[in-house]
């Protein structure tokens, strides 16, 4: 996908599960022996395009992964698949695991959803919020590429949302997931992209807003 293909019709960025559970070194997954490095290192990329995003204007939604503090909505990914999420503690609601990483913090007039599942669609006000403000286009990045991330973007182009994936702005703690997951979604379910491109496309969409 070539800078001059990208086409920002009606854009919101979507940021997925950037917490402290998922990309801090003392966090619930390093605390099970995940390396969580290749995770923190989206969190600059998600920052340019955040920055990015508030200065075209463009709406700013994050989701968090929540349990509740007893793990009663973990279903079978905690009960049966990971059970050591619940041991680790991992995104219980108001933990500090849970909480998104300072450098990504929410601003006033953001969209801050949670979820209990992989995808951010699922049992949530995702979509009547992106409904409501016209949106047509996502910009998506986040942790873990293969998990949340690739969910949520399948999800979201079956509802014919154009989607657009920024590579360095996606994390998972396994490399060969992290690639697979690219490929899947970039072969039928969204335009996987550079960082840079992006940027430019929303700073072109800020000159164009500020006529």
């Amino acid at each position: 996908m070539s800078e001059a293909a990208i086409r920002l019709d009606h854009p919101a960025l979507l940021i997925i599960d950037m917490q402290h559970g998922f990309c801090d070194p003392n966090g619930s997954m390093a605390r099970m022996g995940f390396d969580v490095a290749p995770c923190a290192a989206a969190i600059e990329p998600c920052r340019r395009l955040i920055a990015a995003a508030r200065a075209s204007q463009v709406p700013v939604f994050y989701t968090r992964y929540v349990y509740r503090a007893d793990y009663a909505d973990g279903g079978f990914l905690v009960n049966e698949l990971i059970p050591a999420l619940k041991e680790a503690g991992c995104v219980a609601e108001g933990s500090w695991d849970a909480e998104i990483v300072p450098a990504l913090a929410p601003q006033p007039g953001d969209y801050v959803i949670d979820k209990n599942r992989f995808s951010a669609f699922y049992g949530t006000r995702l979509e009547p919020f992106l409904r409501s403000l016209g949106v047509r286009t996502l910009i998506v990045g986040g942790v873990t590429t293969n998990m949340c991330v690739e969910t949520t973007v399948r999800d979201a182009s079956q509802r014919d949302y154009r989607v657009y994936v920024v590579r360095q702005a996606t994390g998972e703690v396994d490399p060969a997931r992290h690639a697979g997951a690219l490929t899947t979604m970039g072969f039928g379910f969204a335009y996987v992209v550079d960082l840079d491109p992006m940027l430019e496309a929303l700073r072109q969409l800020a000159g164009v807003a500020a006529v």
